[in-house]
């Protein structure tokens, strides 16, 4: 990636995180746009340095998709960058076991929700990032989604629940309360896309 912020030069973690997630991510694009799905990892990881993360809450940021959308796997993670890292990214990782979508998002909710402040940090970025994402892709599509825009739409309102509950003064709660009021004027029974989150 040739267009890296320069603060990823002076987090040693979060540059040797990039670099796995690179090649984890490699090829995958996203839904919304077409872009390089490294994008939105690379985002949350500016979301979470702009809010004072250190070194390995950043890293955990740019690896927090590679084990649900990768072949990556925990046990590739944990030499590479250790327990708290890893533990991290497992904390704001759905349970693919559970296949229905209101079931699993519930559980990664009270999941993230009991696994500290770190893990809200990481998450709350992430949901600001893909809120982002779900504006983008309405903007881009031709096809009719609006049921599932409007599903991921109200999936996002119950992170933003939660978080506020959690951590009412976090400058990422904030943002996301803001995303989503942003969102909320976007047409939903006309031109949405349907974003895998």
């Amino acid at each position: 990636m040739d267009h890296l912020p320069a603060f990823v030069q002076r987090l040693p973690i979060t540059a040797a995180a990039l670099d796995f997630a690179e090649r984890a991510h490699a090829g995958q694009t996203r839904d919304a746009d077409g872009a390089a799905f490294i994008e939105h990892p690379l985002e949350v990881a500016i979301l979470l340095h702009e809010s004072g993360a250190p070194d390995d809450v950043v890293a955990a940021g740019v690896l927090h998709d590679t084990l649900e959308k990768s072949d990556a796997a925990a046990s590739d993670m944990r030499p590479r960058f250790g327990d708290r890292i890893t533990d991290l990214v497992l904390a704001v990782t759905e349970d693919d076991r559970i296949s229905d979508f209101a079931t699993r998002k519930s559980a990664l909710l009270e999941q993230v929700a009991r696994s500290g402040d770190e893990a809200l940090m990481v998450f709350a970025a992430d949901k600001v990032s893909k809120v982002r994402e779900l504006r983008l892709g309405a903007l881009h599509s031709r096809a009719g989604g609006g049921r599932s825009y409007a599903r991921y739409l109200a999936h996002y309102r119950d992170c933003l629940r939660m978080l506020e509950a959690r951590m009412p003064s976090s400058r990422l709660v904030s943002m996301l309360r803001s995303e989503l009021e942003t969102s909320r004027g976007a047409r939903l029974g006309e031109s949405a896309a349907s974003v895998r989150v």
